[in-house]
């Protein structure tokens, strides 16, 4: 069984083609093939491409835990390299569609930056979704409890769902301290990825990353999407936005009406062949 190892800022996918030997994977077989000591280690699987009647390209996105992604910046970027490199795409625009929905990649002429329309994010509990009782409504710098602490949280959406906790300072050791209990609390009931976000100045954001089915993340694309939107919203960022994380970092451009643009890289790593005896 033949995959494509690629990185994006360290944010690592496997790419399984099913056209040469289609393979459906059980929870159990995405888990022991993302394992980073009993398998070939990544953070997902990127499944495609496949047929789609809404896109020229489908894709389906599978977490290291056996479960399923709406959508992934750092997966699309990666999936539109790998589409580039097999040349089944030129440098012009193309379409992707995922479960969170149809997006345009477009991959630069030297391969170096790889740009992705993420789509609009929401604030909305009933889009995101969010457990609010019964007064549907943006979530917007609301209160969350935890076990020992409590923060003040943004809810939001571009497909699939973020809890965004601005702070004035974020570290490695609070996303890992926090990122599980704010991952599956109660708010969530199709549980959420989860950004602590510190503002640096109006064009420039710092994020840490715990993500839905992952863990602590590297980067993450549509983390960075639903937290630049978050200081779009609270008035604290303009249009442009870089967001640093741990692993590197992504531009973005959101429009007034939090449309997201976003552009950053994707590195090829090797092609890697599992033996079946993994999977025994």
């Amino acid at each position: 069984m033949i995959f494509e190892k690629y990185h994006a800022l360290g944010n690592d996918y496997l790419v399984y083609n099913p056209s040469s030997t289609n393979h459906e994977f059980s929870c159990e077989e995405t888990v022991r093939i993302c394992h980073r000591n009993f398998g070939l280690g990544s953070d997902g699987i990127l499944v495609g491409p496949l047929p789609s009647d809404k896109a020229e390209f489908g894709l389906r996105i599978l977490n290291p835990d056996g479960s399923e992604a709406e959508k992934s910046g750092n997966g699309l970027r990666i999936f539109a390299r790998y589409l580039r490199d097999s040349e089944l795409v030129s440098d012009q625009p193309f379409t992707v569609d995922t479960l969170g929905g149809v997006v345009t990649c477009e991959v630069a002429a030297n391969k170096s930056i790889i740009s992705v329309e993420m789509g609009k994010v929401s604030f909305h509990s009933d889009i995101i979704p969010i457990s609010v009782g019964d007064t549907p409504r943006e979530v917007l710098n609301e209160k969350i409890e935890l076990s020992d602490i409590s923060f003040n949280y943004y809810g939001a959406t571009i497909g699939n769902p973020h809890c965004v906790i601005p702070l004035d300072e974020v570290t490695e050791s609070t996303a890992k301290k926090y990122g599980a209990e704010l991952e599956n609390h109660p708010n969530f009931p199709n549980r959420t990825n989860v950004q602590f976000l510190q503002v640096i100045n109006r064009n420039r954001i710092r994020i840490e990353i715990w993500e839905r089915g992952a863990g602590y993340t590297l980067a993450s694309g549509s983390s960075s999407s639903a937290a630049g939107a978050v200081a779009r919203k609270m008035d604290a960022c303009d249009q442009e936005i870089t967001v640093e994380m741990p692993g590197g970092e992504i531009l973005l451009s959101i429009d007034d009406e939090f449309n997201v643009l976003m552009k950053g890289p994707a590195t090829r790593v090797a092609q890697m062949n599992l033996d079946p005896e993994c999977l025994c």
